[in-house]
């Protein structure tokens, strides 16, 4: 197996404090990230982030306040994560990372049948991403203490539904 590790909308509006969908959580989970992504480097296997970038009038913004729009401050990928020189960015405009992107054929141009899934939302774009990587015939593995949500339970709940419906490994 080929394993890509996936780190799921850790950007600036959703992880600094005050941001306009900030997660508290996705702080707390920030040193867990930055050392599966030195393993992963240092395994040579792939780091590729998905990141939501939105455009200004993006009908998304009718559910939640207005993030990540694209080429401002907030669409970064935080600091302290931040892409390297040879990581792939998927820029994505809906929950999953599939979902309109060139993820899957890049996925596949690389032999990658095998996804590492960390980031936020654990009940949102963490769980969309792993559905249609399910779909597409990955595996999946989810370590939870990598994953984030705006609550305890909504973070438990997905990390339940992706074990038992998506069967996806959650460690």
């Amino acid at each position: 197996m080929k394993q890509a590790l996936l780190v799921i909308d850790m950007l600036n509006d959703f992880v600094l404090p005050g941001a306009p969908l900030e997660i508290p959580a996705a702080r707390e989970i920030l040193p867990r990230i930055e050392a599966l992504i030195a393993q992963a480097r240092a395994e040579g296997r792939p780091v590729i982030y998905i990141c939501d970038s939105h455009d200004p009038d993006d009908e998304e913004f009718d559910l939640y306040p207005p993030h990540a729009v694209a080429g401002t401050e907030g669409a970064g990928v935080v600091a302290q994560i931040a892409p390297r020189s040879g990581d792939m960015i998927v820029a994505k405009k809906r929950f999953s990372g599939f979902y309109g992107t060139n993820l899957g054929e890049a996925l596949k141009e690389r032999g990658i049948d095998s996804l590492e899934l960390t980031g936020v939302c654990t009940d949102i774009c963490v769980q969309y991403t792993a559905a249609d990587a399910v779909m597409r015939g990955f595996k999946v593995t989810i370590p939870s203490d990598s994953v984030a949500a705006l609550s305890e339970t909504a973070h438990d709940q997905a990390l339940d539904h992706m074990r038992q419906v998506l069967h996806v490994e959650v460690i």
